[in-house]
Parts: C-alpha cells; structure tokens; sequence
C-alpha cells in the first residue's frame, strides 16, 4: 500500500481474504467483528497515506456458528465508509474436472443487501469473486449509481483460467463502469491455491493493468470523464427495456 501511494495511487483495493485465508473446511480462528483489529489496521494506514482502501474481505464474526465474508471499504480519513457480505456462496464440486470440491456455505452465511458506496469519485459496487457469476447483482448496482465495481477474490484455477478475464470485461463493457479485481495469487497449501491475475478494466472492457500469478501492483489512472463519454456516446444503460 505504501508502494502504491509513492506511486501516486488515489483508490488502493486488496484480494478477498486478505489478512487469512484459511484452508478448505478449516475454522476461522481470526473471525471478528468490523470494528476489530485487522480493519482497525487497515483504517490507519488509511489515514497515513491519505487513500481511500478497499479491505478485500475479512471473516466477520456473528451470532451463529456460520461467518461472514466481508468486505470494507475505507476513507481516506480512516472512515468506514461501507462494508458488505458475500450473497452468492461458492458451492461446487468440479471435483471430476480436477478442480477441487467447495462447499462455502458450510461455515459462511450469505448477506442479504446490495451496496454501493456514495463517494466523492462516484458510487463504488462491492462484491466478492463468486459475484462476479451474477450479472444482474452488477446491474443493480450499475442502476444505483456505481461508476466502479469492486471484485475482491479468491478465484480457483480450474475456473480462473478461462473464466476470470471474460467475466471482468463483461461486467465493465455491460455496465460502463471500472472494474477493480484485485485477486489472490499463487499455491496457498498443498490442497489450495489461487488464479491471480488482479486486473484493472476501464468501461469500454480494455484491460488497463493486469498482474501474473505472482504477488504484485497493478497501477492505472481511471478517468470519471472517459467513463461520462462512453456512456454518452453508447448509452446502453438509459436504452434498457424491461
């Protein structure tokens, strides 16, 4: 974060999961609530280098036995600004394809809300990874206002490899709007790892900035009033019929 403040970065995004991310069917010995430790740490770098911080997700302790996946978002004067649970839990089993069996909703529970933060850089979406499966929760965010959309993940392989980068365009190209994918990298544990591949996607769906399967900084310069233009010249948004 530090990095990419010197860089001059104004918006600073970490992965889902970003301070511990477990091993499947493992316990979170971290959980805790919004007000804890790990987004207090995350509130004061906020405010030493003056940029606004999206807190991937952490494991929001609750009331049952369940978490939840949540993700911050954070001023630059330390203020949390908004915070929203996973709706969509990555249950699969692609176990014959070699990818692996999930079955999240075991220890998660889902939320309930859409969320889109109102900024002074326009209203920024939240979701997290297995979201980026559902366009119309993008769409209704796109309708409240969004002019970002923020995809924290941890992708798995199997499905990153062909999917990832085509779902981060579509979401920017259907809804006009920056896509911000700042993503897990690299084999966790012997039975885990992660696709990679944070991107940065402009609303036209060009690829702005795009890292490997190595832990790096993806920068871009994000102009509100390139966005204006595509949606002027193109205004698919004000052409919907329902």
């Amino acid at each position: 974060m530090r990095e990419a403040a010197e860089r001059g970065a104004r918006f600073v995004a970490l992965p889902e999961m970003f301070a511990y991310l477990r091993r499947e069917g493992r316990d979170f010995p971290h959980a805790q609530s919004v007000e804890g430790p790990i987004l207090g740490a995350v509130r004061g770098w906020a405010r030493e280098l003056g940029v606004r911080i999206l807190a991937g997700s952490i494991a929001e302790a609750s009331e049952g036995e369940r978490v939840y996946n949540t993700s911050a978002l954070v001023g630059p004067d330390g203020r949390l600004e908004a915070t929203y649970r996973k709706l969509h839990l990555f249950d699969v089993d692609l176990g014959e394809a070699g990818g692996g069996v999930y079955a999240e909703s075991q220890s998660i529970a889902p939320g309930d809300e859409v969320v889109v933060a109102e900024t002074e850089i326009g209203g920024i979406g939240l979701s997290i990874c297995y979201d980026l499966r559902f366009p119309e929760l993008y769409r209704e965010q796109a309708a409240r206002g969004a002019r970002w959309l923020a995809v924290p993940s941890a992708f798995a392989p199997h499905t990153g490899k062909d999917h990832w980068r085509v779902l981060l365009r579509a979401r920017a190209i259907e809804n006009q709007a920056f896509v911000l994918a700042p993503a897990q990298c690299g084999q966790h544990s012997p039975d885990r790892a992660s696709y990679g591949h944070s991107m940065i996607v402009d609303p036209w769906g060009k690829v702005l900035a795009e890292l490997d399967d190595s832990p790096g900084l993806a920068v871009a310069d994000c102009s509100l009033e390139a966005l204006e233009r595509v949606r002027t010249a193109l205004p698919a948004l004000r052409h919907r019929r329902l």
